[in-house]
């Protein structure tokens, strides 16, 4: 803690150093930043992978069963997990705004407070989630699933209820943790937890023979495990021995506005995922569906890939940015955006350039077929386009949830996603015959549209004044006088 505090007073004393040169000023504050930024960007991407893992395992299990429990496990852990993930995942992103701020400020018993708010709301959030999960059957015979794969995906589902609620406590959990730079612990729980996930798996599925429900209720008893040891963490750490002070009642007061916040938050992150899940969607509906949705498919796994470490350097981003407003510089908050952008962009390039350079053969990794092989080089460009994109598009958006811009960026996903990128992706997909290339292009427009916006946003950002309302929005929730949310929180600034 006193590290982290020390490093970041010596970032904005740098800065704010008009006795120095302009480039002196920059190369020292760029050691510091670092010091700051990569123990919570390396092992946020750690984090993220692994839990991204214990899905993908659990799939792979399942999917060694037959071809129908492949496509059960798929469907439940793409289709309705999925969704129940990143509703969790973004409303969770609220506890991220305020104790980032609330730990730059110093105001580190109010850490404690804003995670059991959030866990209570998220908590309550679950049981209508747990009700959708109780009727997936129905709800996927509805969408035109197959009797035979609709029951078998609700046998899966079912065994997903209790992640839920692990979820619920989580996210909550791991916001708190990240806010005071905290994140190695839970990197290495989760390196841990993969070996037990594999070997519980293993066992329940095969010798056991326990079969769909057992593979999908072992995934939810690992996060369970997950939720337990971070937890054991924070009681027993000194780490966090001012940022939690035991339950409070205080969890239970202010309940709506916190809920206003939270909702902002996972509508600006449930927009994003769904975004893509349309691409899939639309892309089905093409006359040489197989082949394209091969390829897409193919693409799509490399960027998610990929994408795990944009994930990492946006919460890298939404920690940094939140703890420099919170602590009241400026200058310092300013600077972490333009840092860790510039190293999230240069990976990023990197690694769309070796994308470019093994087109004709990375197919390979998932297929033998020259035919999907040569429409992934095909599509390189624009998966090398996405990638490069995803360097920028989620480390703005995690900068937007330091700040507390959610309801805006929410607005504008919905005009660059919904109003713009689909309709053009449609458009080129089947009215230009372009196919699934055509799809990707018009929702790539929308995506870098987005991208621009949130760059320009950014770029006219009076830091000053957001230092003013950080301060203004953490008073006035520790108050309880005056809601969470001020009316410039949901505009940009001018």
């Amino acid at each position: 803690m006193t590290g982290s505090t020390e490093l970041s007073q010596q970032l904005e004393a740098v800065l704010t150093n008009q006795g120095t040169t302009w480039t002196r000023r920059v190369g020292l504050a760029m050691l510091i930043e670092m010091q700051l930024l990569m123990p919570i960007a390396g092992p946020a991407v750690v984090v993220y992978a692994l839990n991204n893992a214990l899905s993908i395992s659990t799939q792979i299990f399942s999917g060694h069963l037959g071809n129908l429990e492949l496509a059960a496990s798929s469907l439940g852990n793409n289709g309705i997990q999925v969704f129940a993930y990143g509703l969790m995942l973004g409303m969770g992103s609220a506890v991220e705004t305020l104790c980032g701020q609330a730990y730059g400020a110093n105001k580190y018993n109010m850490l404690g407070i804003y995670l059991q708010r959030s866990t209570v709301l998220l908590m309550a959030t679950g049981i209508p989630l747990t009700i959708l999960y109780a009727f997936s059957k129905p709800i996927l015979l509805l969408l035109g699933e197959s009797p035979e794969i609709a029951s078998a995906a609700a046998v899966f589902v079912y065994g997903l209820i209790p992640q839920i609620f692990a979820y619920a406590a989580n996210f909550p959990i791991q916001k708190f943790l990240q806010a005071q730079s905290i994140v190695a612990p839970s990197a290495y729980i989760a390196a841990v937890m993969v070996v037990v996930h594999l070997l519980c798996s293993w066992v329940v599925v095969y010798k056991l023979g326990v079969g769909l429900f057992g593979a999908s209720l072992v995934l939810s008893l690992s996060w369970w495990v997950i939720v337990g040891a971070q937890f054991l963490y924070i009681v027993m750490s000194s780490r966090c021995r001012h940022t939690w002070t035991g339950f409070s009642s205080q969890a239970f007061s202010g309940l709506p506005e916190f809920l206003k916040l939270s909702t902002a938050s996972a509508i600006m992150l449930c927009l994003e995922a769904w975004y893509f899940q349309i691409l899939i969607l639309i892309t089905g509906l093409l006359e040489d569906a197989q082949l394209a949705l091969d390829s897409l498919t193919v693409c799509l796994t490399l960027s998610g890939w990929v994408f795990m470490i944009s994930v990492g350097f946006n919460a890298a981003a939404s920690v940094r940015v939140g703890n420099e407003l919170g602590a009241g510089h400026a200058k310092a908050a300013e600077f972490s955006v333009i840092v860790v952008t510039l190293v999230s962009f240069v990976i990023s390039v990197t690694l769309a350039l070796v994308l470019l350079a093994c087109r004709n053969y990375i197919s390979y990794i998932f297929t033998e077929g020259e035919t999907v092989a040569r429409a992934v080089a095909d599509m390189s460009p624009l998966l090398a386009t996405t990638l490069i994109l995803n360097g920028i598009q989620p480390v703005l958006s995690g900068v937007a949830v330091g700040c507390g811009w959610q309801t805006f960026v929410a607005y504008v996903n919905v005009g660059c996603y919904y109003i713009v990128g689909v309709p053009i992706g449609i458009l080129l997909g089947f009215k230009f015959n372009l196919g699934a290339k055509g799809i990707w292009a018009g929702m790539l427009g929308g995506t870098s549209m987005q991208t621009l916006i949130l760059i320009w946003i950014t770029f006219r950002t009076d830091w000053t004044k957001e230092v003013e309302e950080a301060r203004n929005r953490l008073n006035k929730w520790e108050d309880k006088k005056q809601p969470l949310l001020s009316n410039s929180d949901s505009e940009t600034n001018n």
